[in-house]
């Protein structure tokens, strides 16, 4: 047992003092890079990253002012300078695309060290297999991200989607955006998810904004900034990073940036008063990331062609120095046109850090940007240690989301968990609170049917009876039932109009090609005219589905005895349009744009608790 001892002792003596000694020694005398390397390698495997304990900073941007922490320094210490560069780049994954697209990006996790990715479409699944598969062969922890603004259910099927923002802004209090942005960041640390490319801070004062539009919460910068602050705090109290965007404001556009590069002509002042507002009030309440759009703004930077991701005067300039920003800074997707038009891949990259951006998302060449950066460094438009400082603040958000405790995701009960019954009750009140009763001539609504009074029900966009028609019918004793295409011929339409004209009530739904918001509904001129006569018939309830401004699509709409706008066609939207209009909730919603000149900002008439029916479906007094 002595021996034992003894042979114990001289191995702990050997580990912890020879073996380290002859290596310098061996270090010394071959002082190459390469076995320098080799001995940071080796030291790192006999000396394990110890335990040492980590006061998590309350916020994020508290984490990022000091940077410094034992894991951060001893982590960053293994990291060459060409690895450090790749930690301020995200790449994209699909789980969805199969073992070959899979091994490319495998390819950019070993060969190049990348710092994270970001997911898009794909099965729940399979992106949390990728994910402990892509952890497992990273040398540094991934922080993996989405650009999930209505949740991992907008890139995920079989998952919770929550409404648009344009939805939200209906609502007329936020503690439901807050409670869904604590949701969401549940459902984001489930599948092994750090950043959320969310909420959209744009105000949407345009109605032909090809590309913000329903993504935004409205045209009041007071509401934007209010329920964007909600969004906000809900995930980066659940433990997610929030990243706002689009900096420094795209509501107010024409072009979409995915394809071209869109010019913002206003003055400072109109900048200052208005876009800016809601990312000013997101940095005084403690946002963590910030996305900067690719627009082109001549009154903030008048260099021809540049974007605002590639502009210094922009994202060091008035980001970083006149707000006061000291979050991290993400540019948009470096694959869009309104990048790549004027700036080749790697220029482009080397252009973005030079201009302050922390984090590069989506590169078309991750080689081409790394290769573009060292001579950016080599020719003193960049520093290493400005790339060393930026690359520690990553290391650090890294540790405050928990990386330096990293596990593998469980698969087991994977669906389970992202369908919480907790997001289904959100998505049900939310519904509820923001349905907007535009119109209600002769006070048709609450609707109080008599056993003489004749009921239809009318899908258009529909191909079989929907949910609406389905609520509806548990509602009342009885309704006959119908539904037409969108694309309904002009005998289709004289038909079912010949039917209709023969009922009291007509309770119409109006669906888009998804039970998402869409731009265009594409209706054909025939079913147009159908929605045209029901609205001037007086006898009809129109509920849209779908994004508000596509109530000027259908001419006249305006003349409709009741209208209701409901926003999109999930299912919780089609019940609670069907309970409105029984009276068994009141109509609470605002309308969070302007749309024409007959349904603006702010309208929604309100039927208040007095109109709700009781327990024998009989409305109340």
């Amino acid at each position: 047992m002595q021996r034992i001892t003894h042979l114990a002792n001289f191995r702990k003596l050997f580990n912890f003092w020879l073996l380290p000694l002859l290596v310098i020694a061996l270090w010394a005398c071959e002082g190459s890079d390469a076995q320098r390397q080799s001995y940071s390698e080796q030291q790192r495997q006999f000396y394990p990253v110890e335990r040492v304990s980590y006061d998590r900073p309350s916020s994020i941007i508290a984490a990022l002012e000091d940077s410094s922490s034992y894991w951060v320094d001893s982590l960053f210490n293994t990291l060459t300078p060409e690895e450090r560069i790749a930690q301020l780049i995200i790449i994209e994954a699909f789980s969805n695309k199969g073992p070959k697209y899979e091994a490319d990006v495998m390819r950019l996790i070993k060969q190049y060290k990348v710092g994270g990715i970001i997911f898009f479409q794909g099965t729940p699944t399979r992106q949390a297999e990728l994910t402990n598969e892509y952890q497992a062969a990273s040398k540094v922890p991934l922080w993996i991200s989405m650009d999930a603004e209505t949740g991992v259910g907008m890139r995920l099927d079989s998952t919770v989607e929550y409404p648009s923002q344009q939805m939200l802004g209906a609502l007329s209090e936020d503690t439901l955006i807050y409670r869904m942005g604590v949701e969401v960041a549940q459902e984001f640390k489930r599948l092994g998810m750090h950043i959320n490319f969310a909420p959209v801070a744009d105000i949407n004062n345009n109605p032909n904004n090809p590309i913000i539009g329903y993504r935004s919460f409205g045209e009041n910068k007071y509401d934007v900034a209010a329920k964007s602050m909600a969004y906000m705090r809900g995930m980066q109290d659940g433990g997610i990073l929030a990243v706002a965007k689009h900096f420094p404001g795209h509501g107010d556009t024409d072009v979409d940036s995915h394809y071209d590069l869109p010019v913002i002509p206003f003055q400072r002042h109109r900048l200052d008063t208005l876009e800016l507002y809601p990312f000013q009030e997101l940095i005084n309440q403690g946002l963590g990331g910030m996305m900067v759009a690719h627009m082109h703004i001549p009154q903030l930077d008048p260099t021809p062609n540049v974007p605002s991701t590639l502009s210094e005067p922009i994202v060091t300039g008035l980001l970083k120095k006149q707000l006061n920003y000291k979050g991290l800074i993400f540019t948009d997707a470096m694959v869009m046109k309104g990048v790549t038009k004027y700036f080749e891949p790697g220029e482009a990259e080397a252009r973005a850090l030079i201009a302050g951006n922390d984090v590069l998302e989506r590169l078309n060449s991750v080689p081409k940007a790394i290769n573009a950066i060292k001579e950016a460094i080599e020719n003193g438009d960049l520093t290493q240690e400005e790339i060393d400082r930026r690359c520690k603040r990553v290391l650090a958000a890294k540790q405050w989301l928990g990386l330096d405790k990293y596990k593998p995701i469980p698969l087991e009960n994977l669906y389970e968990d992202l369908n919480p019954p907790m997001a289904d009750l959100i998505n049900k009140r939310i519904a509820e609170g923001a349905i907007t009763l535009l119109n209600n001539k002769k006070r048709m609504l609450p609707l109080r049917p008599t056993k003489r009074m004749s009921i239809a029900t009318v899908s258009i966009g529909a191909t079989r009876v929907t949910a609406f028609q389905r609520q509806v019918k548990q509602l009342t004793e009885e309704t006959d039932d119908f539904y037409i295409s969108r694309k309904a011929n002009s005998k289709e339409a004289k038909k079912l109009w010949k039917k209709l004209k023969k009922y009291d009530v007509v309770l119409v739904a109006l669906y888009g090609p998804s039970i998402r918001p869409s731009n265009s509904l594409g209706y054909s001129e025939e079913a147009a005219r159908l929605v045209q006569q029901l609205a001037k018939s007086n006898k009809a309830v129109i509920t849209l589905f779908n994004n508000a401004y596509t109530l000027n699509q259908f001419p006249e709409i305006e003349e409709s005895q009741a209208l209701l706008l409901a926003y999109q066609g999930y299912f919780h939207a089609q019940a609670a349009a069907a309970e409105l209009i029984f009276g068994r909730i009141p109509a609470r919603g605002r309308l969070a744009v302007t749309v024409n000149k007959h349904f603006t900002y702010g309208d929604g008439i309100r039927l208040n608790k007095s109109f709700i029916a009781g327990p024998n479906g009989i409305p109340t007094q």
